[in-house]
């Protein structure tokens, strides 16, 4: 679920997140194959990642991100790594509904292909994994414009975190 890195130049250090936790109140276990994609999308995020709170009252970063779904509402809420309130905000999951939907059954095509597909085919399906995963990252930073400053590399392993909170089983 991630991609090439596409950060911007050098953010300064408390541009970022330095702990990301999911509120997992609900969820069902994980596939084995969702765990290591949760797994990957975290430690990429951690390794590396653009997240400013552009409002002048917010506190500087680096920032402790919880991703919850409440109410049918995706919620951001973060701290300082020193525990002070940063910021919460909601999203309206509606807009990412379609695509999440997509991209599970693309995902699920593409685990099937790598047990009994040749490498070809393989390859063209997850170009089709990838394509989504893009459209998904591209909504998701248009959806925190004016709340969160980001890059797609970023957004695109807040997306795949964003799946994960929607998987039932």
């Amino acid at each position: 679920m991630t991609g090439p890195a596409q950060y911007d130049n050098d953010p300064p250090a408390s541009d970022r997140i330095g702990a990301i936790h999911l509120d997992e109140t609900g969820m069902a276990p994980p596939t084995p194959e969702i765990a290591q994609e949760r797994q990957v999308a975290i430690y990429d995020l951690l390794e590396q990642n653009r997240f400013a709170l552009p409002h002048p009252d917010s506190p500087d970063g680096p920032y402790s991100l919880t991703l919850a779904i409440k109410d049918r509402r995706l919620v951001f809420s973060s701290e300082t790594m020193d525990g002070a309130p940063a910021g919460e905000f909601h999203l309206s999951l509606s807009p990412f509904r379609q695509i999440i939907k997509d991209y599970f059954s693309i995902c699920e095509s593409y685990y099937d292909a790598v047990k009994k597909l040749p490498p070809s085919q393989i390859e063209a399906i997850d170009m089709g994994r990838r394509g989504i995963h893009d459209e998904g990252s591209r909504l998701l930073m248009e959806r925190l414009e004016g709340k969160v400053q980001t890059d797609l590399a970023t957004a695109r392993r807040l997306f795949t975190l964003i799946c994960v909170l929607h998987f039932t089983g």
